[in-house]
């Protein structure tokens, strides 16, 4: 299967609107029943309902997450997804900007049945500190 670039970048589009509405119902979405995500080599987050608890995490953390697509890259039925968040941490109040990625394969319905996501952990401790 091949995954037609416009669609790719509707769906990134759409992906990043579905982080922006807080709602981790709608980022679970966009993943196959059974998909996955990886988090910087981590331990995989499986399923739509681990994938909602993932969700719920980050809106914890910074619970006035921005989030924006930077790009948007794709081969086959690989997407590579670039990102930047912006927001409050929570408990410390610093302000955030974090970059990343993801790295998606997608299913024939064009929903993400594995994700490697990839940011600098150790810029995110740093800017999560406190002061």
């Amino acid at each position: 299967m091949t995954v037609d670039p416009e669609a790719a970048r509707a769906m990134a589009a759409a992906y990043t609107d579905a982080w922006n509405s807080g709602s981790p119902e709608a980022v679970a979405s966009f993943y196959a029943p059974d998909g996955h995500i990886v988090i910087n080599g981590g331990s995989p987050w499986t399923g739509r309902k681990a994938i909602c608890e993932m969700a719920t995490g980050f809106f914890a953390d910074v619970p006035d997450l921005k989030l924006v697509c930077d790009a948007v890259r794709c081969a086959g039925n690989h997407v590579a997804y670039f990102w930047t968040f912006t927001g409050t941490h929570a408990a410390t109040k610093n302000p955030l900007r974090v970059v990343g990625w993801e790295e998606w394969d997608l299913d024939s319905d064009v929903r993400v049945a594995a994700s490697r996501g990839w940011y600098d952990a150790a810029d995110y401790a740093r800017q999560t500190a406190a002061r």
